[in-house]
């Protein structure tokens, strides 16, 4: 798996994709310094970017790369490796560069000028997370799908349904049923979506809450309890599992 695992990292670092990525984040978040903003107006700058660009580049990326290296995979199911070592190498070696590439992105600027505070910390870790989750997914619809084709549009598919479609749903539950206690339909519909679920916490950690209303203050009085947190964070890891379960199911099974 190290070996593997080495050989992906070496790879998807010289990648444009992964370098152009890392210098995307980089330089906008230097330019939302220069422009005058203050850390805390970057930092919410900076949310709504993650949210949308982090997911797409994940999946994306994650799927082309992975059909690129369908040959890759052919050879050294040639040899005696372990197809469970081989799979972990071949996520490790995607979702951890493309992680790095993120986190220096956004912290060089804030480390230059030694602006550190909690919400930098959270809006990284949910950009890291993303990252794992949508790579996770990337790997499960490379492993499902053979032809290219259809699985970059699957890809596409599922960053619409996370960034877009999904607050359309729970838009219109909100109003169609906007006579009855939503609070708890709400909350599990939540983290059903882990961008919406970043958002959140996201939101709440800016002291933003109150841009959504009456839904903010039911997502305060939950998330922002030990419980709440506790509920995102597994909620978070259920997304990564999930994927990769399902992916290695399908990876251990598929006939290259």
């Amino acid at each position: 798996m190290l070996h593997v695992f080495r050989y992906q990292v070496r790879d998807v670092v010289r990648s444009r994709w992964t370098l152009g990525f890392g210098l995307l984040l980089l330089l906008l978040t230097e330019a939302l310094f220069r422009t005058g903003g203050a850390a805390p107006q970057v930092l919410l700058s900076l949310s709504n970017v993650v949210l949308v660009l982090v997911p797409l580049v994940a999946l994306v990326f994650g799927t082309v790369y992975l059909y690129g290296a369908r040959e890759f995979v052919e050879l050294m199911l040639t040899q005696p490796v372990r197809r469970r070592d081989l799979f972990a190498g071949l996520f490790a070696g995607l979702a951890l560069p493309l992680s790095g590439a993120f986190v220096l992105g956004v912290l060089l600027p804030f480390a230059l000028r030694a602006e550190a505070s909690a919400a930098l910390f959270v809006l990284v870790g949910a950009g890291v997370a993303l990252t794992l989750i949508c790579c996770a997914v990337a790997l499960y619809l490379a492993v499902r799908f053979d032809d290219r084709v259809r699985g970059l549009g699957a890809a596409l598919g599922v960053w619409l349904v996370f960034c877009l479609l999904y607050d359309g749903l729970l838009l219109l539950v909100a109003t169609f049923f906007s006579a009855y206690p939503l609070e708890t339909p709400l909350l599990m519909l939540t983290t059903l979506n882990p961008v919406d679920l970043a958002r959140v916490l996201l939101l709440l950690r800016f002291d933003a809450a109150a841009l959504l209303g009456y839904t903010g203050v039911v997502f305060e009085r939950f998330f922002g309890t030990p419980l709440g947190m506790l509920v995102s964070v597994a909620a978070m890891l259920f997304w990564i599992a999930l994927p990769l379960w399902r992916a290695a199911h399908r990876f251990a099974r598929k006939d290259f």
